[in-house]
C-alpha cells in the first residue's frame, strides 16, 4: 500500500469520527443546525475519500474522478453552509449550487486535456479554493462579535483556500500527479496532496468544534446567570458582571456608578393580590430595568424584590438622576391584577465607586443609602457617602417623594 493509500485510509476514518463528532453536538441540542451542516459535511468527505480509493479499479476513470471532484466540492459547500448558520449570515445557496454545477461540468471537460496541463489542474483545485474563501467571508461578514477563535479559523480558512490554488504548482514541481487516475495515488504528489488535506480538514474541524463548545458553554453560564421570571440577572450573574464592570470603568479611568432599588410593601401586594400579581409587579419593574440598560449596563434581581443596575461612564450625580426618573415612571404604571387606583413605588439607594474600592464596598455603600431610603418612608432616592463617610456635595439634593 502506498503513503498515498494510507493517507486516504485515514481521511476516510477521520471525516467519519468528525461527522460523528458534530452529529453528537447536533443531537445533544436540536438547535445547533451549523452542526447539522458540518456533519454532513465531514460525511461527504467520507464518501469522496471512499471514491478516491476505488479510482484504481476502473477502466475509464472519468466518471469517478468527476464524482469525486463534485462531492468533494458539495463538502465544503456544506461546511460553508454551517459556517453561515453558525454566524447568523444568510447562506448563498443559489450562487454556492451553480457554482457547483459549473465546476463539474468544466472538470468533466478538461479531462480531455492533457494530464499535466497546468489548465486541468487549475480547473480541478481553484473551485475549492473558491469555496474556503467563501467561507472566510462568511464568517467576515457577520455582525457577530468575533473573538480570537473566530479570528484563527478565518486565518485557517484563507490558508486552506491558499493551499487548493498553489496544489497545481506543487503537483507541477513533483512531477504530476501520476500519468493517469489510477496511478494518482502511487505519486508523490498524491501523498503531499492528502496530507495537506488532512491537516486542514482537522484544523477546520477543531475550530469549529471548539468554537461551538464556546457557544454551549456561553449558553450555559447565561442560563445559570439569568432570572427567569424578571429576566434579569441572578445575584451571581450579576456581581460577576459589576465586577467586570468595576474593572473595565478603572483601567478606562472613568466613573462608574451602582443603584441598588427595593420594591415597596411587596409582601402587601403578595398577601392582598395573590404571588401572581406580586409577578406581574416584579415583571413590571424588570422590564423598566432592562430598557433602561439597553445592553449597555448589567441589570439584576438581587433579591426576592431587590434589583441593582450598574452604570458604567456614570458618576454619582447622573446616577441619581437615573433612579429619580425610574422611580418616578415606575410610580406611574399600571400593574395587571391591582386596582387602577393602586401605584406601586419603589426605594433605592445610590453610590459611586471610589478610588481602593471594591465591588463588594460599592455594593454596601449601596444598600446603606437603600437602608436611608427606607427609613424615609419609602418611594425616595438616597445617595451614599463616601468611604470615610463624608458626603459629596449634591447629596441634600438627592430625595423626592411621589404626591
Amino acid at each position: 500500500m502506498s503513503g498515498a493509500n494510507f493517507i486516504l485510509l485515514i481521511n476516510l476514518s477521520v471525516a467519519g469520527l468528525l461527522a460523528a463528532a458534530f452529529m453528537a453536538v447536533a443531537l445533544h441540542d436540536a438547535g445547533r443546525a451549523p452542526a447539522r451542516w458540518f456533519a454532513f459535511g465531514y460525511l461527504l468527505g467520507m464518501v469522496y475519500s471512499a471514491i478516491e480509493f476505488s479510482i484504481p479499479a476502473f477502466s475509464d476513470a472519468r466518471l469517478p474522478v468527476v464524482a469525486a471532484f463534485a462531492v468533494f466540492l458539495a463538502a465544503t459547500i456544506a461546511f460553508n453552509g454551517g459556517l453561515a448558520r453558525k454566524y447568523g449570515v444568510a447562506p448563498p445557496w443559489s450562487p454556492m449550487l451553480v457554482f457547483l454545477f459549473a465546476a463539474t461540468v468544466a472538470v468533466y471537460f478538461v479531462q480531455d486535456l492533457p494530464r499535466q496541463s497546468l489548465v486541468r489542474m487549475m480547473a480541478y483545485q481553484l473551485p475549492y479554493a473558491v469555496m474556503q474563501f467563501v467561507g472566510l467571508a462568511i464568517v467576515w461578514s457577520s455582525r457577530q462579535r468575533r473573538g480570537r477563535l473566530d479570528l484563527i479559523l478565518m486565518g485557517v480558512l484563507a490558508a486552506s483556500g491558499l493551499q487548493f490554488a498553489s496544489k497545481p504548482f506543487i503537483a507541477h514541481a513533483l512531477g504530476g500527479w501520476g500519468a493517469n487516475p489510477q496511478a494518482y495515488l502511487q505519486s508523490s504528489y498524491a501523498l503531499v496532496s492528502q496530507s495537506l488535506g488532512t491537516v486542514f480538514a482537522l484544523a477546520l474541524a477543531l475550530l469549529t468544534l471548539a468554537i461551538l463548545a464556546r457557544d454551549v458553554l456561553a449558553e450555559v453560564i447565561s442560563k445559570s446567570e439569568m432570572d427567569m421570571l424578571s429576566g434579569l440577572l441572578n445575584r451571581g450573574g450579576f456581581t460577576r458582571q459589576a465586577e467586570l464592570a468595576v474593572l473595565g470603568a478603572v483601567r478606562q479611568g472613568v466613573p462608574v456608578a451602582l443603584v441598588i432599588a427595593d420594591l415597596d410593601h411587596f409582601k402587601s401586594i403578595n398577601d392582598g393580590f395573590g404571588h401572581a400579581s406580586g409577578d406581574r409587579v416584579i415583571e413590571t419593574f424588570a422590564g423598566l430595568l432592562r430598557e433602561a440598560a439597553a445592553g449597555h449596563h448589567a441589570a439584576g434581581r438581587i433579591g426576592g424584590e431587590e434589583f441593582a443596575i450598574i452604570l458604567t461612564g456614570t458618576n454619582l450625580a447622573g446616577a441619581r438622576l437615573f433612579a429619580e426618573g425610574t422611580r418616578s415612571a415606575f410610580g406611574t404604571l399600571p400593574i395587571d391584577g391591582l386596582p387602577a387606583d393602586n401605584r406601586c413605588t419603589a426605594s433605592f439607594g445610590v453610590a459611586e465607586l471610589h478610588p481602593g474600592e471594591t465591588i463588594a464596598d460599592l455594593m454596601r455603600r449601596a444598600d446603606e443609602a437603600l437602608y436611608l431610603a427606607k427609613n424615609a418612608g419609602r418611594d425616595c432616592v438616597r445617595v451614599s457617602a463616601g468611604p470615610g463617610g463624608e458626603w459629596p456635595a449634591n447629596a441634600m439634593v438627592v430625595s423626592s417623594r411621589s404626591g
